[in-house]
């Protein structure tokens, strides 16, 4: 199949208040191919997948107060293996080329045009840092759709300032985590916040998309432990690509934060695969050069398995940090997942995600949990906290209240499913 790209207005899942939001964002493409009807809906669902420096400096101004080696209380690192294996190349390498406060109070961050982080059509990268004095912390990975060889429908820029919606607004009073500090990383790489390639997917001998996530996310990354070095725990989140993000994240966050507990909350972005078809995910992780980031087993076994899934891989990132606790919000039947990025259809979606949610809740039956929904809406965490989940539970368990109880410590930070 040709790859398909046009030219289409990208359309926010979160048309809600921003603080500080400059603009909507379009999607551009360099080319345009042959396309089936079928194609043009995909590439529509992909649109709603939402949710730096000129040079190379080597100057890293961390003034983290953990140990730096990511090890948890004196011990080995958990993800050396992926340490040693490079995702780690780009941390130290890169600071703000400008970092402005906004009158919000929020500080937003912008990284230069150069040879570094950069967006999918060549715009500088930024994101953005809002401090409230809390000891706590709040790292967030925007989605926004994919881009690779043979799809292309993805942000291609990044937003000034931090949207002011659900998990992220500070004067909603039922949010678990208004009074934290935030991180917030905006999406405009279409590889997950983790790909690293200069890609040229249309064949014309010129490179047209700069797939640079993990420049951008070890860029963010290093900001955020400047600006908050010593939290006393920290909320890993991030809405559909941002989800996926999450994964991809965990192990610099880790490297950085060595010691510090990390609750981990993935909304519409489990890591369901195409069912027994590995050789989806080895496609998207060759064309945005993620190798790295998968050892050749996870706990003795393949982390990207014949199932065609990352489950077993999120699984061993459990077993080897042993600080991080893991919850997925999803609907059964993600419209946006199932019929965009895999294109396998609700139903398939539906009997590969139950099972899987529930091996990793088996695995680890202290450390993960699921808040599970009929239907096929995509994304909660921004769009609609309110949203519950749970027959038989009187009034449901919502978005926020799911969160609070894994934030809490609660014994009612439960697995619930409609």
């Amino acid at each position: 199949m040709g790859r398909i790209c046009l030219t289409v207005k990208f359309m926010y899942l979160l048309p809600l208040a921003a603080k500080d939001l400059s603009k909507m964002t379009k999607m551009t493409s360099p080319a345009t191919h042959r396309w089936s009807a079928r194609s043009v809906a995909m590439l529509l669902l992909l649109s709603l997948l939402s949710a730096c420096s000129d040079s190379n400096s080597n100057s890293n101004n961390s003034n983290n107060s953990n140990n730096g080696d990511g090890s948890q209380g004196g011990g080995a690192e958990p993800f050396a293996e992926l340490i040693e294996s490079g995702i780690a190349r780009y941390l130290g390498l890169y600071t703000p080329m400008t970092s402005e406060t906004l009158e919000s109070g929020v500080v937003a961050h912008a990284f230069g045009a150069g040879d570094g982080p950069l967006c999918l059509d060549g715009s500088e990268y930024r994101m953005a840092t809002y401090d409230q004095g809390s000891d706590e912390l709040v790292i967030f990975l925007q989605g926004g759709g994919a881009c690779w060889s043979t799809l292309c429908s993805a942000t291609q820029s990044a937003e000034t300032g931090i949207p002011q919606a659900g998990i992220l607004d500070p004067d909603r009073e039922d949010n678990p985590v208004k009074s934290w500090n935030q991180v917030y990383l905006p999406y405009c790489d279409g590889g997950l916040h983790a790909s690293d390639a200069d890609n040229d997917y249309d064949g014309d001998g010129t490179p047209e998309t700069r797939q640079r996530g993990l420049h951008n996310l070890s860029a963010s990354l290093d900001v955020a432990v400047n600006a908050f070095p010593s939290p006393s725990r920290i909320l890993l989140t991030g809405a559909s690509a941002g989800a996926y993000g999450t994964t991809f994240a965990l192990p610099l966050v880790r490297h950085l934060y060595p010691d510090v507990p990390i609750e981990l909350v993935n909304d519409s972005g489990v890591g369901i695969g195409i069912p027994d078809d590995q050789s989806y995910l080895m496609l998207l992780m060759n064309d945005w050069n993620q190798s790295a980031f998968i050892p050749e087993e996870c706990s003795g076994l393949p982390c990207l398995g014949e199932d065609g899934h990352l489950s077993d891989y999120q699984s061993w990132q459990l077993d080897v940090d042993t600080l991080t606790r893991r919850s997925y919000l999803t609907s059964k039947q993600d419209s946006v997942i199932a019929l965009g990025f895999l294109q396998i259809g609700g139903p398939a979606h539906e009997a590969a995600l139950i099972p899987e949610l529930a091996d990793m809740e088996a695995r680890h039956p202290d450390r993960v949990r699921s808040w599970v929904v009929d239907g096929s809406t995509h994304t909660y965490i921004q769009r609609d906290p309110e949203a519950t989940s749970g027959v038989g539970i009187n009034g449901g368990v919502s978005v926020f209240d799911f969160i609070r109880a894994q934030l809490d410590d609660s014994a009612d930070w439960v697995s619930v499913s409609d």
